[in-house]
């Protein structure tokens, strides 16, 4: 595995697991494709030089091995639990220290003696002096870090350095204090005080300065050292002694931060004069970062997965803390009232309406309300009011019903700072800083208080008794809700379409009766200021925090302001189709995009089609993808059969193994419980996720239909467990692009704006798309939902898609397999025979054979209808073995028994001139023996009638080619070839 170790390299090809390190890569070989060993064969070498050892050394050797193993399950069982690869795992070295560590800790701390504790006191006082005492601290942080995170080169080594400086300079403050004795005052004076490190350290400086000048710049030393080990930078020191006094006293000095809306209506039956809680903050650490920070001082914690839980959980405590002491005491045995129930009190009792008094739970439910906002009567009169009509009453505000708390942006949850990939390659994802944040959400305006009075005063209008009680505001889209009095059905507000339509100035209102999972219609009405939903920010939300898994993406947010984000690997394949400048390309560009920023590429591998050739060229040639960017359709078509041959490859290691998804293989892959047959050389590793991205799906049925309706078929139906998952957009999802075999496989749909409701019902099976506004408005229909999610798709400009896209590229270079795009050898077939080729064939030998050109000969021989044997026999016509219909009687042969193996080669597409050696199919020749065989050409036939149907299977079968990787020059016994072994 080569290992990058300057910048001057990181054009070259890293090779990696599960990348794609064939020896055979696209353009200019790489220099270091020959450094590809890696650990693997390293830990090979190693086991074979351990065999290579007399039996007593081998066997003091494993019971060294078994006790240090058993000493690392045990370090790593503490805290979080982590689980390193067993090829770089330190279990030895690591164990090995903690015994130096008891070992010395027992004699400096507990002043043990005799021969073997004089021994080692002398040798770690002589050195140290009285820094013996610290050496145990340092050695069991070490061991520490070797048994938990061995792969964490540069992390062990900072580390490691802080250590060695604190003890040296520590050394020679020692040295100063115990009055900075000579050589010549005995080595015992040196023990007492800093010993012979202390010496060498201070004694020098001592002879250019004072005593107190050089134990004030070694005690800077120490300080200096202890910003090395926790990777704290100078000017955020700051930050971390407040986070220390916080931590250690139990206080809070940040300024409260004031509310950025005014959330009073959840809370005013509980008006209290108590003082407001603070709202939660996120306090640095001692050893931790800020939000603010994250990025640039977290390299002490790089893939430290216990810190990030830890810190997570501790401000989801302070958040459920602070939320719990803002919500008003209930008495027991009285069920806490929700948000929406607090929100649909409110109005109900400004409206007049009974208010129901099972929540009430002891509130005061007298006092008058306090209203959040002030009804504007100018917003609702610059609807306008039709003449004649009443003019329009004054009604109270509607709360609405999402409530979000506007935290600032904090940076995007990366499970690592620094990921090792498979080998010694040190990958790093993005900084969240490349994806900035938007402006802040609303949470209510004039515009909605406008819609809300417009929409009571039509229903007021048209006397149906239903009452708008509270909306929620999207970025695009408000959805308003209306709950029916008893008695009112609900047609009477669904056939309001227009008149609503009318009385709020829009012609895209869409009326959802009801809203799912509550009794109550939803009417979304578009908001007349929208707002932008940046990716950075979907990425930073909760919802996508509380995943660690690398086909995550960010979606966007739904009508009620909530973050929505999707797992591909549990969609498994998604439909994204929309007319053109309805955002499909944006949404294909935030889901490459977040994978990118979340995964590394030993995780997750893509192809990916754009026969456009604009939409996707910004990601070429990241380390991600197995091949470059395809642009010719005939090409897409051979890489979706790569990913079938690819899927039953998989499949043959899943079964193999005994494992039923490949989350479970690599899983035991990872844990060393996959072990390869005695005798192969192969090398397991674990397989990455294969996402396929077509981003035009009607060019590619328009080149190829077939071939590509049945791989994508082929893929959907089957890819799930093997980790291969396809996504397919088009702009034209009409009955022949998006077929009905590819629907019934692919069960995630995202469909934006279409141009008729033909298209909508192709893409979601029901009307709506047709009623979007554009520009990323759409309709997300995941698997096992029962109705589309309205949704705004998340937005990422080209330049933010440049910084990730050229840090990504800065890291690896992207190595390409050339047998993804190969066309297969294949038989040239006219679209006038289709699928009657085996029986064309099977007609030409029995006609040519026999000499007979009978339709009803054909009807017999081959069982085959009327209709079908009068086609073969037309078929015959137009390639000239057969003469035209002569009525009753049978048609003439016109090519003679010696000419049937060429016959058969031209009608397959082969070249006649080489008869059955030539590029003819395997069916072709046997075709061609087989008659051969009947006309006397071989002296082993046999006498008596012959079965030409039987002898044909037989050929076939005989001629069957079965393909084996392993006969390539080069090829790998790995299932997926791409790890370079």
């Amino acid at each position: 595995m080569a290992t990058r170790t300057s910048p001057a390299a990181r054009g070259g090809a890293s090779s990696r697991s599960g990348g794609s390190t064939s020896a055979k890569t696209s353009g200019k070989a790489q220099p270091r494709g020959k450094a590809t060993s890696g650990r693997g064969s390293a830990a090979a070498k190693a086991q074979a030089d351990a065999e290579q050892l007399p039996l007593p050394l081998r066997a003091v050797q494993g019971a060294w091995m078994g006790m240090a193993r058993l000493a690392g399950a045990g370090v790593r069982k503490l805290g979080a639990d982590v689980v390193p690869d067993r090829e770089v795992r330190r279990d030895g070295t690591g164990f090995f220290l903690i015994l130096t560590a008891l070992a010395v800790a027992t004699v400096e701390w507990w002043a043990l003696r005799g021969p073997v504790a004089d021994v080692i006191h002398a040798g770690a006082a002589g050195t140290f002096g009285w820094m013996a005492v610290v050496v145990p601290f340092m050695l069991l942080t070490g061991a520490v870090r070797l048994f938990r995170y061995p792969e964490r080169h540069q992390a062990n080594s900072r580390i490691s350095i802080g250590l060695v400086l604190m003890l040296f300079s520590g050394s020679g403050i020692t040295h100063i204090v115990g009055g900075s004795p000579a050589l010549s005052d005995g080595f015992d004076r040196l023990w007492a005080s800093g010993g012979i490190v202390g010496f060498l350290v201070a004694g020098p400086l001592s002879v250019a300065l004072t005593r107190w000048p050089v134990a004030i710049l070694l005690g800077v030393l120490v300080f200096v050292s202890l910003l090395i080990i926790t990777a704290t930078p100078f000017r955020h020191i700051p930050l971390r002694l407040r986070g220390l006094y916080e931590h250690l006293m139990g206080q809070d000095l940040a300024p409260d931060d004031p509310e950025a809306h005014d959330q009073s209506y959840l809370y005013e039956r509980d008006r209290r004069p108590a003082k407001a809680p603070k709202e939660p903050k996120k306090k640095s650490r001692m050893f931790g970062r800020s939000a603010a920070e994250e990025e640039e001082t977290a390299e002490g914690f790089a893939g430290d997965e216990a810190f990030a839980r830890a810190l997570l959980a501790d401000e989801e405590e302070d958040t459920a803390a602070a939320a719990a002491a803002a919500e008003p005491a209930v008495p027991p045995g009285v069920r806490r009232p929700t948000r929406s129930e607090l929100a649909t009190q409110k109005i109900r009792r400004d409206q007049g309406l009974p208010v129901d008094g099972d929540f009430d739970g002891g509130f005061d439910g007298a006092e008058p309300p306090t209203e959040a906002f002030a009804m504007v009567p100018s917003a609702a009169a610059a609807l306008g009011t039709p003449p004649g009509l009443p003019p329009v009453p004054e009604v109270p505000p509607v709360p609405a019903r999402t409530v979000r708390n506007l935290t600032p942006a904090t940076p995007i949850p990366q499970r690592t700072e620094q990921l090792q990939l498979s080998g010694d390659v040190t990958y790093t994802l993005p900084p969240s800083e490349f994806l900035p944040a938007g402006p802040p959400a609303k949470e209510r305006s004039e515009a909605n208080d406008a819609v809300v009075a417009a929409l009571t005063n039509t229903l007021d209008q048209f006397k149906v008794e239903a009452h708008v009680t509270g909306f929620s505001r999207g970025p695009t889209v408000t959805r308003y809700e209306i709950e029916l009095s008893p008695g009112t059905k609900v047609e009477r507000v669904t056939a309001l379409s227009k008149n609503i339509s009318y009385a709020v100035a829009s012609s895209d209102v869409r009326i959802l009766s009801p809203i799912p999972g509550k009794s109550a219609i939803g009417i979304e009405i578009p908001n007349a200021d929208k707002e932008v939903v940046a990716l950075g920010d979907v990425l930073r939300s909760n919802a996508a925090r509380k995943t660690e898994h690398p086909m995550v993406m960010g979606v966007g947010k739904d009508v009620e302001g909530g973050f929505v984000v999707a797992n591909l690997a549990k969609m498994p394949h998604l439909l994204v189709a929309g007319a053109t400048g309805a955002g499909k390309s944006s949404f294909v560009n935030s889901m490459i995009t977040s994978i990118l920023m979340r995964s590394t590429p030993d995780e997750v591998r893509m192809v990916m089609v754009d026969p456009k050739r604009v939409e996707l060229t910004a990601y070429e040639g990241v380390p991600h993808l197995i091949t470059p960017i395809i642009t010719n359709p005939k090409k897409a078509a051979e890489a979706l059969q790569w990913v079938v041959r690819e899927m039953d490859t998989r499949y043959d290691d899943l079964a193999n193994f005994g494992f039923k998804h490949i989350d479970d293989f690599n899983k035991a892959v990872k844990l060393g419980k996959v072990i390869p047959p005695a005798g192969s050389k192969r090398v397991v590793r674990a397989y990455p996720y294969l996402l396929v991205i077509v981003d035009e799906l009607a060019d590619l049925m328009m080149v190829a239909p077939r071939d590509v309706e049945d791989s994508i078929v082929r893929i959907t139906q089957l890819a799930r467990a093997a980790g291969i998952h396809l996504v397919l957009a088009t702009q034209r999802p009409s009955v022949d692009v998006v077929t009905g075999l590819i629907k019934a496989n692919v069960p995630s749909r995202m469909a934006f704006a279409t141009s008729s409701v033909t298209d909508s019902r192709v893409v979601l099976d029901q009307p709506g798309a047709e009623k979007l506004l554009g520009q990323g408005d759409a309709l997300f229909l995941p698997m096992g939902a029962n109705k589309p999610i309205r949704v705004q798709g998340a937005w990422v400009t080209e330049s933010e898609i440049h910084r990730v896209v050229e840090h990504v590229k800065g890291q690896l270079g992207a190595v390409y397999r050339e047998d993804v795009t190969v066309t297969a050898p294949k038989k040239q077939i006219e679209d006038d025979i289709g699928d009657d080729m085996d029986l064309l064939l099977q007609a030409t030998e029995l006609v040519v054979t026999t000499q007979f050109g009978s339709t009803s000969m054909l009807q017999r021989k081959l069982r085959v209808g009327f209709a079908k044997a009068g086609r073969l026999m037309d078929l015959l016509e137009s390639r000239g073995v057969v003469g035209p219909s002569e009525g009753s009687k049978a048609r003439d042969v016109l090519v003679k028994p010696d000419d049937l193996a060429a016959t058969l080669a031209a009608i397959s597409g082969g070249d006649g001139a080489n008869g059955a050696g030539g590029p003819g199919t395997a069916q072709t020749a046997a075709l061609a023996a087989n008659a051969n065989a009947n006309h006397g050409f071989e002296p082993e036939q046999p006498a008596g009638p012959v079965d030409l149907v039987a002898q044909d299977l037989a050929g076939r079968a005989q001629a069957t080619e079965y393909y084996d990787g392993d006969d390539e020059e080069g090829g790998s016994e790995d299932a997926w070839n791409l790890t370079g072994h």
